[in-house]
């Protein structure tokens, strides 16, 4: 069997301009991309080695190299690197054959609106990828002309799904005499709780995506489908000085006056807020279920679980993050070949039984009890139409922006109005265009 090669660059995020040049150095001794063709296939991806995706990739590497006996040169970038330089390096002739990238108009549908991913249309037809993902789970697979998802051609394919939820601790809950709350005053009164024992209770990070998220999560309980559609499809204009964008930016403020997360969040990475809630010093987190797999294997001093955000119908959530072809991808096939490997029964039921969210497995295969209740979680979001996409998605730099308002909201050097004005105008000149 041929030998899977295996880089690794480091996870925590750098500068701009170090991650530009890093990528590129990195790139260059990827092989089988941007050039002539051969019998490896390049892929990048940023899921962690015992994270559920990577464990079933990892089987998926291993299946693909025993059938086709093409070699796999995997190298796992970070999240920021890959978001941050791709459109660098998908421009040169460095680009991967297979990478997963970050599904939604900001991100796939600004690389497939600029060439620089492939039509794969005619491959999910082939391979009956479309017959295997349910309707709501394609809209961040398909992009229109200008890069808006939704309708349009094929540019992506997802084999897992996500979701925000909330993880609790339940050994800290127990102590602290608190149950489960099912009312929006009810969680109110546990983060109250919490903080007049002197304990912080949400594990934050501003540095990165978990406090915008929370952001947009407020949002949400204030809104209803036709704001999200307004919001990430453009079917109307949004008032940025709104209820729901008022609520969230307000509330927000409110909970750090309050002392529900660190004052110094700002410096606090999304690495750093899930290792408080694993080493149990913050006994919520309001996150995505890429973490569960994780929760799983390194909490080893408490029990966890997960509700859903209180007084809200909707979660940020979608499919998962999709496979991309590079346009300039040299083994294309190859790629082809590899997506629907992660698509087979065995490879999600391992997405599965791992903590992730399968998107064509047999619920009878997912054997792991503490799986199934995350499964069972995102199922209920997703048939009562809950799942609502994320906040930086409706412009190239919205997730700059709002990571740099709601700093600036933390820190107290601008008002709420201040930061709902200038985020309105970042994203207003985006979407202009669309309307």
């Amino acid at each position: 069997m041929a030998r899977i090669t295996r880089k690794s660059t480091a996870r925590a995020a750098t500068a701009a301009g170090a991650l530009a040049a890093t990528a590129l150095v990195l790139s260059a001794c990827a092989g089988g991309s941007g050039g002539e063709s051969d019998d490896t296939l390049t892929l990048w991806h940023y899921e962690g080695e015992n994270s559920a995706m990577g464990i079933a990739w990892d089987e998926a590497i291993r299946i693909f190299e025993e059938e086709t006996g093409a070699t796999v040169e995997f190298e796992e970038r970070s999240f920021e690197q890959i978001r941050s330089t791709a459109s660098q390096v998908l421009n040169s002739d460095e680009a991967p054959d297979l990478m997963e990238f970050n599904k939604g108009n900001a991100t796939a549908g600004f690389l497939a609106s600029q060439g620089l991913i492939t039509d794969i249309t005619e491959a999910v037809e082939e391979y009956g990828w479309d017959d295997q993902l349910a309707p709501a789970l394609q809209t961040t697979a398909r992009y229109s002309e200008e890069g808006v998802m939704g309708s349009g051609a094929w540019y992506g394919v997802p084999n897992y799904g996500e979701f925000v939820t909330v993880y609790y601790n339940k050994d800290a809950f127990a102590a602290a005499g608190l149950e489960v709350p099912t009312t929006y005053d009810e969680f109110i009164a546990v983060l109250d709780a919490f903080v007049a024992q002197g304990i912080t209770p949400l594990a934050e990070g501003g540095l990165e995506y978990p406090l915008g998220q929370l952001w947009y999560q407020l949002a949400l309980s204030q809104a209803d489908r036709q704001w999200v559609n307004d919001y990430q499809l453009y079917e109307n204009p949004v008032d940025w000085s709104g209820e729901e964008i008022t609520y969230a930016t307000e509330t927000l403020k409110e909970y750090l006056d309050a002392g529900y997360f660190s004052p110094d969040v700002t410096g606090i990475a999304a690495e750093d807020a899930g290792l408080s809630f694993i080493n149990g010093t913050s006994p919520i987190f309001v996150s995505g279920s890429w973490w569960y797999g994780r929760f799983v294997d390194e909490i080893t001093d408490f029990e966890f679980g997960v509700f859903p955000f209180p007084g809200s119908d909707l979660s940020l959530g979608s499919s998962g993050n999709i496979w991309v072809v590079p346009e300039r991808a040299a083994n294309k096939e190859l790629a082809y070949e590899f997506i629907d490997i992660t698509m087979r029964p065995e490879v999600q039921a391992l997405i599965g039984n791992n903590g992730g969210l399968p998107v064509a497995a047999d619920e009878a295969d997912i054997t792991d009890e503490k799986s199934l209740e995350l499964i069972q979680a995102f199922n209920a979001v997703n048939e009562a139409d809950g799942l609502s996409f994320y906040p930086d998605w409706p412009t190239p730099t919205f997730y700059d922006a709002l990571v740099a308002e709601l700093q600036e909201l933390v820190n107290g050097t601008k008002t709420p109005a201040e930061v709902q004005q200038v985020l309105g105008e970042e994203y207003d000149s985006y979407v202009a265009d669309f309307r």
